[in-house]
């Protein structure tokens, strides 16, 4: 327990990320000293179709899960909002740390909001998600893929082959980015993916010393969060690519939920809410999951 290998994507934020968990860890347990362990995953090597054509959001943690399995590592850190919504039962999430901005953002060079953007523009995201919320607010735009770390989008973009880009604004500001920043969505708009904004601590199940260790960084009200938009996203059987929003806040005490999902082409959208206790995030998950279904969300797939 001494020293503690850390497995984490090569990206600019993967490695903030791991970075930042390296630095709580270490200052709440002194005696433990945390190496990284950095690699290579399939969703980083494939950037030129949509990570739903290539097997999902499941490709950024595989490589990490299996150097967990093969002890190249002892524990793994990801955005939440990359892990499916059910783990196998080798693994465990025994940590969630505080959350940062759930919340979308619009980036461009030469307009000031979504609104300003003109008829037709061409707008670059990588998410079916905020591809069918655009859809649903302005069916003129043009959406194209757009994939790569943030440092490459942003290329992108100045290079003129976007007129605005849809990014998280937890990884821009967590990237010193937040000056591109031209709008940032509220969660009314643009209903977030489960996870955004959240960093997850993986291990293997059967490792319980190491899970109590790595324990001492849960936040309990992200967790609770966080297992209410899982719940829900695994209840309706959502997948990558299902364009599907879910976000939990504890709001005077108690935890509200909300869930939507759209059809691909953004020209409908249902939608649902509930509250409850925190501690029983899972079922207020399963709760709004059923509302979800009784309204067709299936059919929306």
């Amino acid at each position: 327990m001494n020293t503690l290998r850390l497995a984490t994507r090569q990206s600019k934020l993967a490695l903030w990320q791991a970075n930042f968990v390296k630095a709580q860890l270490e200052a709440i347990v002194p005696s433990c000293s945390v190496v990284l362990v950095p690699l290579l995953t399939e969703g980083d090597k494939i950037t030129h179709c949509a990570l739903s054509e290539i097997g999902g959001k499941g490709l950024f943690i595989k490589r990490l899960e299996q150097a967990l399995l093969d002890g190249e590592a002892d524990f793994a850190v990801h955005s939440m909002k990359d892990v499916p919504p059910a783990l196998s039962h080798e693994f465990c999430l025994p940590a969630v740390l505080q959350r940062a901005s759930p919340l979308d953002a619009l980036v461009s060079v030469k307009y000031k909001n979504l609104k300003d953007l003109p008829k037709h523009a061409v707008v670059g995201t990588s998410s079916v998600r905020r591809t069918a919320q655009l859809k649903h607010i302005r069916p003129d735009l043009q959406i194209r893929s757009v994939r790569g770390n943030v440092d490459t989008r942003l290329s992108k973009l100045h290079e003129g082959q976007f007129d605005a880009l849809i990014l998280a604004e937890a990884g821009l500001d967590r990237l010193g980015l937040a000056s591109h920043i031209r709008e940032i969505f509220s969660s009314n708009v643009f209903l977030p993916s489960v996870g955004q904004g959240a960093i997850g601590i993986e291990c293997l199940a059967n490792h319980k010393e190491l899970q109590t260790v790595l324990s001492q960084l849960n936040h309990l009200e992200t967790q609770a969060c966080i297992h209410a938009e899982r719940a829900m996203n695994a209840a309706i059987g959502a997948r990558c690519d299902s364009p599907v929003g879910s976000f939990a806040e504890i709001l005077s005490g108690q935890l509200m939920l909300r869930g939507e999902v759209l059809n691909r082409e953004g020209s409908k959208k249902i939608t649902a809410a509930a509250e409850g206790n925190m501690l029983e995030a899972e079922n207020l998950g399963f709760a709004v999951a059923r509302m979800l279904l009784e309204q067709g969300a299936k059919d929306l797939f």
